[in-house]
């Protein structure tokens, strides 16, 4: 039995190790969803007629490309609702496509709402739109919440940027990111398939 008991230990923190490690690793997420957030900050953007709503969610030397994509969008939105409505969507595809390929990632088509991302993804945009890190922080375990809770805190701190700093803004993504992928990851690492008969997880099977 105590042989038993230090195995299972000794498995546990393993395991948490191992998530600590691939928290740094791109992992998946939801910026490609309709419900995602770089397409509500499209749509912020085309409502307000600031382009800078987006910027940060693409690389500077992409910077170009979008902006003359949203004034040309800007352009066909006058002309009717169906206008409207086709040129939204073509914004949302080559803002996703340049987001996703700044990433190092294929770009696989803008997905629908409420897709099943998995715990992790929820939890945390949960978190910091309530400002709270402990539900987040008891899903995960006590184990990984001081590494979990320093990146709360940095997304936080650099959450309230000013819309028209974009360089602030690329510094929120960036923990945005950061912060996201690492809570996946262990989440996924400490639920990890039993007696070694590894499947991808609903929430694997797309990269961000």
């Amino acid at each position: 039995m105590k042989f038993n008991q230090i195995t299972v230990k000794a498995s546990v923190l393993a395991t948490l190790s191992a998530a600590l490690l691939l928290a740094a690793a791109p992992a998946s997420a939801h910026c490609d969803g309709v419900d995602g957030p770089v397409i509500k900050a499209a749509q912020q953007a085309l409502d307000t007629g600031n382009v800078n709503r987006v910027l940060i969610w693409v690389q500077a030397s992409d910077q170009a490309q979008i902006k003359e994509a949203f004034r040309k969008t800007l352009d066909v939105r006058q002309l009717n609702p169906a206008a409207k409505k086709l040129a939204d969507y073509s914004f949302f595809e080559t803002l996703v496509r340049v987001h996703r390929a700044g990433e190092g990632a294929p770009y696989t088509g803008i997905q629908p709402a409420g897709r099943d991302l998995g715990p992790a993804v929820v939890a945390g945009d949960k978190a910091l739109e309530t400002g709270s890190v402990e539900p987040l922080a008891n899903l995960l375990t006590k184990a990984v919440h001081k590494s979990v809770g320093g990146q709360f805190k940095d997304v936080i701190a650099k959450k309230n940027f000013k819309v028209d700093d974009v360089a602030a803004g690329q510094e929120y993504v960036k923990a945005y990111v950061g912060y996201i992928h690492s809570v996946e990851r262990i989440y996924e690492a400490t639920e990890g398939p039993a007696h070694g008969d590894a499947k991808e997880s609903p929430a694997a099977a797309h990269q961000h």
